[in-house]
């Protein structure tokens, strides 16, 4: 097997320094990733109405009403706002358009608005009103009137514009409500995942409310402690210092990582659970403790219990786990020493059913308590009945059956190969200003990670069958285990599915690197110069990652440099 350490840099072990290096990055990125997350100011206090309820709102003078905001809760329903002058303004309430702030527009002269729910069922969180020029305009409800308090009673929740900062945007409007609806015990409107990705979206919403930064504040966080185990990742792979500073400020500038973490979806969490339970897997392999084979396991269970693509990661692991015990029965280093490896084999077998199948699924099985809640089974014997396991199996047929079954089409869709080759981004959220400006942002891989980690790639795949290199065999093997699968399904994908690769990206660039420094002086050079590139290219493209208001034009220009780049 081929040596990838110097002689001066080959201790794996983490000491002080490092410690101080990667809790300094840690740090950074925190304070960095966390500015402008989203607004801790939301409308808590809801008005809900059936069909025929209605509300009366006075102006306290006849205005001329151009503009209605309203800000949805759960529910689906129709109202109209009628003004005196016979005018009307009609609301419509989905899924998709609850927790964010909503314009339409309004051509009223009235002092007092009518708000009646027209059918199924309208919830509110907040409304105000504006005139042409954009000044909001005084609302309280009119005297007389019993109910409808909760829609004029937060008036400092309601934003200068709407924007991502103060509601939600793409596939928040699943995860996030059904966070919300597991915290009420209320059956869920997102089936098509497992649980416990949502559950801890629902711990950020217990610390900080139902805002914009409390629901995407677990994920951001799951993000930045990735920094700390891609770090420990590296050092174990490569030892050193260089190559796990450089590897995580790589990682730390990776678009995919920025943007889908600081979005409310499960994504965040399943690429987390990945990074450690190849960790740990890894580590196993290295000296054979059975306490870190135990925990890959663990997190392979919490992994899947969030998110199917954990199940991928799951398979590579099992390649992984294999391969060893054939190099070791190739090898027979245990017969050296007069063991029995086919009896620790057997043993070892035992120990992965019970740690990466068992208790997995005790851990994916008790992930559907709140479904079982909101069906009134509660309290630990509910896990012991015949409709909670019901309600379980239920769930893994229909999303089977689902996502085998999607046929719907999106105009930021993409194929693998096209995340391979960073081709089609996603595009989460574009608004246009009425001067020539825009906000935007969209997940992609930085193209020096996507373009370099590429390359490396290869250099692995030869590494890994000319000279036998464990090490790459085993980044491959990660890698190989998050894309095959996507090549053989058919239904519609996106950019974000490569994100769990990226992980195995930056790992290759690491093993390079590592490699260089067996033959270039000059590779601390090479390495700081690549890290630097991926630096600037976040620099660069941060309008395009953050929201950021630029000229429409001129970012165009800058930043798409592909046609297929929706920048």
């Amino acid at each position: 097997m081929q040596e990838i350490f110097s002689s001066k840099e080959r201790s794996t072990r983490l000491n002080r320094g490092d410690k101080r290096l990667m809790w300094a990055l840690t740090l950074i990125y925190m304070v960095f990733t966390l500015l402008n997350l989203g607004t801790l100011s939301f409308p808590t206090s809801v008005w809900t109405a059936q069909s025929g309820a209605a509300v009366r709102i006075d102006l306290g003078a006849e205005y001329d009403v151009a503009e209605i905001w309203t800000n949805g809760n759960i529910a689906e329903g129709s109202a109209v706002f009628t003004g005196d002058d016979g005018s009307t303004a009609e609301y419509t309430q989905k899924y998709a358009t609850m927790f964010t702030w909503r314009t339409q527009t309004a051509a009223m002269h009235t002092r007092y608005i009518t708000l009646q729910c027209t059918a199924g069922k309208v919830s509110l969180n907040e409304i105000a009103f504006f005139d042409a020029a954009g000044n909001r305009l005084p609302a309280v409800i009119a005297a007389g009137t019993t109910e409808g308090a909760a829609l004029l009673d937060e008036p400092d929740t309601v934003p200068d514009e709407p924007s991502y900062l103060n509601g939600m945007y793409f596939d928040e409007i699943y995860h996030v409500r059904t966070a919300i609806e597991h915290q009420k015990d209320i059956w869920p409107y997102e089936v098509s995942h497992p649980p416990l990705g949502k559950l801890i979206i629902g711990i950020g919403i217990s610390l900080f409310g139902v805002t914009p930064f409390g629901w995407r504040f677990m994920g951001t966080l799951f993000g930045v402690l990735m920094l700390p185990v891609m770090y420990v990742f590296l050092k174990k792979l490569f030892g050193g210092k260089v190559v796990p500073v450089l590897g995580t400020i790589i990682f730390a500038a990776d678009f995919m990582h920025y943007v889908q973490t600081r979005i409310a979806t499960i994504d965040t969490y399943a690429v987390f659970f990945i990074l450690l339970m190849y960790l740990f897997m890894y580590l196993w392999c290295e000296d054979g403790k059975k306490r870190y084979l135990a925990l890959s396991g663990l997190f392979f269970g919490i992994g899947a219990a969030s998110k199917w693509t954990c199940i991928y990661a799951g398979a590579g692991l099992a390649v992984i786990w294999a391969l060893h015990w054939i190099v070791r029965a190739y090898h027979r280093k245990d017969d050296e020493r007069g063991g029995d490896l086919f009896g620790k084999f057997l043993r070892n077998c035992g120990f992965c059913v019970v740690f990466f199948v068992l208790v997995p699924a005790v851990i994916y099985y008790v992930s559907y308590y709140h479904y079982g809640a909101a069906k009134g089974l509660t309290g630990i014997g509910a896990f012991f009945t015949k409709e909670y396991a019901q309600i379980v199996l239920d769930n893994q047929s229909f999303m089977f059956t689902y996502h085998s079954g999607v046929t719907a089409s999106h105009p930021y869709s993409s194929r693998w190969y096209q995340w391979v080759l960073d081709i089609r981004p996603i595009l989460y959220y574009l608004d246009y200003g009425t001067d020539g400006t825009r906000q935007s942002f969209g997940a992609f891989v930085n193209p020096i990670l996507c373009w370099a980690g590429l390359i490396a790639l290869f250099v692995l795949g030869y590494e890994a069958v000319a000279k036998r290199d464990r090490r790459a065999a085993f980044i491959l093997i990660g890698y190989l285990a998050q894309l095959l699968p996507w090549v053989f399904i058919t239904r519609i994908t996106f950019e974000y599915h490569y994100f769990a690769c990226t992980v195995f990206l930056v790992l290759a660039l690491g093993y390079v690197i590592a490699l260089m420094r067996q033959w270039n002086p000059r590779w601390r050079v090479y390495a700081v110069g690549m890290a630097v590139l991926c630096v600037a290219m976040f620099i660069m493209f941060y309008p395009a990652l953050s929201g950021m208001r630029v000229d429409n034009a001129a970012a165009s220009r800058l930043l798409r440099w592909l046609p297929t780049w929706p920048f």
